[in-house]
């Protein structure tokens, strides 16, 4: 609804980035004005502008920015999950070994995650990480700000459930709570004992999983030299 008065458009996207940015550069230069606005949430984030700006820095050539509607920040506002630290991840990678690996990186991170995510493949990426932690809280918010706004709050595994194999419509945004603090087992602590045996003193094998698992030093150590003394 801004009125052009004879100003240019000038598309800039992923597909023709490399050939525009000259244009808009040397329109710069030129002492023109530039503004670079998204047809959906705010520019910059996950998008291609990034380059732009990064290029007019390093040419002295001012950015400055006029806050828009960030999904990121709307999804984490109504969320209901911790946003003392967060990270906001982007688009997960397509194909499915690269965004196994990549989600496993991620669910480790102790942060709340934001990540944007395909409506056609939020169905696998919520499998995925129902296989890494089916107990992980998590919100999906879907079209937000819209009129068909919808916020599905569950477990991974609960979502993963009740999201259709067609998936959902419209834009998403997956909020992930941080990891599962889970109580490790005997068999579990033994095993660490034992792979730090191999190389470590008793002591400093006892030392490093005590610490590591937040467990009292006394205990870990009466457990590693019981593993000691059975080999």
């Amino acid at each position: 609804g801004v009125p052009l008065r004879g100003r240019r458009i000038v598309a800039y996207h992923d597909h023709n980035a490399d050939r525009a940015r000259p244009e808009i550069m040397a329109a710069i230069h030129a002492g023109k004005s530039v503004a670079y606005c998204s047809d959906a949430g705010t520019p910059l984030v996950a998008d291609p502008g990034f380059r732009l700006a990064r290029d007019a820095a390093s040419e002295g050539l001012a950015v400055l920015s006029v806050p828009g509607p960030s999904a990121v920040l709307a999804a984490l506002s109504v969320a209901g999950l911790p946003s003392d630290r967060f990270i906001f991840a982007g688009f997960p990678p397509q194909p499915a070994g690269q965004r196994r690996t990549w989600l496993k990186d991620l669910a480790k991170v102790d942060a709340t995650a934001i990540i944007f995510e395909s409506p056609r493949r939020v169905k696998q990426t919520l499998g995925i990480l129902c296989e890494l932690d089916p107990d992980r809280r998590m919100v999906l918010c879907r079209e937000l700000t819209k009129k068909f706004e919808e916020i599905i709050r569950g477990t991974a595994e609960t979502l993963a459930r009740d999201v259709p194999e067609e998936g959902v419509r419209g834009e998403v945004v997956l909020v992930l709570d941080r990891p599962t603090q889970k109580s490790p087992d005997a068999k579990d602590i033994k095993a660490m004992l034992v792979e730090r045996l191999a190389d470590m003193s008793v002591r400093d094998a006892a030392s490093a999983v005590s610490e590591e698992l937040g467990m009292p030093k006394r205990e870990v150590y009466q457990l590693a030299l019981s593993i000691e003394k059975d080999t």
